[in-house]
């Protein structure tokens, strides 16, 4: 066995419940995103204890922490850290205890991950490559806390970066990877439209805004998949519609607002102009003024090929049958952005226990197989003894 799986298997073997408690303590202290000051701090103290150096990023959330040798290439693992805003539903005896703020997107499982890597790998006299720790705040936020993590030089001198992400439909003990795309790009699109208003009864002599609206509902992403490549995987769903109060008054305003997702790098970038132009078409006939609020996301996750058969050795080192195979996911991360700056991948974590229903992210009721942490810490632990091999 070698020195760093030697180191991990030894540190789990001694710090499991920590490592758990690290999670649970995480979970029950959510932050939204530029928020997580206390989470920082946390990690922050937990890496000083370990003889480490963290630095915290500007503005006092997300920090960088490097060891391992200096010279030579510097590998980085990420990890994100904040929580979303919704209340949480488990019940558990860890659940959230900040009202409508909840881990239900499994960061708090990152961040004891990335963690419990650190603190296995600090105990080696001397890493053979140099390593460098980003705990990112602001994941679930467009465009993404990765912008500021970069602006802030978290990639500076790095060679390649990889992360984990918690996957509910895959079973605890598996770790999924596929080359090329592995999420999709997100934007975000909300379109406001002003009418004069008036009776229903005479919808002719002002502009139907309600109609309008439903013009768009229907036909916006009706008219996007006769523009894109079917090939591209590109989705429009629209999340909400508000307008009006009284059944027999056309309303002055309303709005519309929900998401556009494409698998292709190439359609993202021409994606903002084609919508644009779907909108102010369909509403030319109908006498009413419109804006559109057009927010850029992420681009995909692209897994380079390199990076990725690096990622495949780590899993496999972990031992028989743990590597699995994953399709690329309609979500979006914006450990993307990383990706367009330094070669790297992301890998797929399972957390489900194999038992009652697959729990999705991003619901009130989402927990995971605590098991799973001894697996993302492996699998980190593994990245950097793979990646000192090349």
């Amino acid at each position: 066995m070698s020195v760093l799986k030697h180191a991990a298997a030894r540190w789990l073997s001694e710090h499991s419940d920590e490592l758990v408690a690290w999670r649970r303590h995480i979970h029950a202290h959510p932050e939204l995103g530029r928020q997580e000051f206390a989470t920082t701090q946390f990690v922050a103290a937990h890496l000083a204890d370990a003889g480490l150096n963290p630095k915290i990023l500007p503005g006092g959330t997300g920090l960088t922490c490097d060891f391992g040798r200096e010279d030579g290439p510097r590998i980085a693992l990420r990890a994100d850290m904040d929580a979303l805003p919704m209340a949480e539903r488990t019940g558990l005896p860890y659940s959230s205890t900040v009202p409508n703020i909840a881990h239900a997107c499994g960061h708090d499982a990152h961040t004891a991950i990335l963690l419990g890597a650190a603190m296995s790998m600090a105990s080696v006299p001397e890493l053979p490559i140099g390593v460098r720790l980003i705990f990112q705040s602001a994941e679930e936020l467009m465009p993404g806390g990765a912008i500021d993590a970069i602006a802030a030089g978290a990639l500076n001198g790095v060679s390649r970066i990889y992360a984990l992400h918690c996957d509910p439909r895959l079973a605890v003990g598996r770790v999924a990877v596929r080359p090329g795309p592995i999420t999709s790009a997100a934007d975000q699109i909300e379109v406001t439209l002003h009418s004069p208003g008036g009776h229903t009864s005479r919808p002719h002599l002002t502009g139907d805004l309600v109609y309008g609206l439903g013009t768009l509902i229907t036909g916006v992403p009706g008219v996007l998949s006769r523009r894109i490549d079917p090939r591209n995987s590109t989705v429009m769903v629209w999340g909400a519609v508000n307008a009006g109060v009284a059944a027999n008054a056309i309303p002055q305003t309303g709005t519309l607002a929900g998401t556009i997702r494409t698998a292709s790098r190439q359609t993202w970038l021409t994606l903002e102009g084609i919508v644009r132009e779907i909108v102010s078409s369909l509403l030319a006939p109908l006498g009413m003024e419109h804006t559109v609020l057009y927010r850029r996301g992420v681009p995909p996750v692209v897994n380079e090929e390199v990076s990725t058969r690096i990622l495949t050795h780590a899993i496999e080192a972990i031992g028989p049958d743990v590597l699995a195979d994953t399709h690329q996911s309609g979500g979006g991360e914006d450990f993307s952005w990383y990706l367009e700056e330094v070669p790297g991948a992301m890998a797929r974590l399972g957390v489900w226990s194999g038992r009652g229903p697959q729990l999705d992210l991003h619901q009130p009721t989402f927990d995971l197989d605590e098991r799973a942490l001894g697996v993302g810490v492996r699998a980190m632990v593994n990245i950097i003894e793979q990646a000192a091999l090349l």
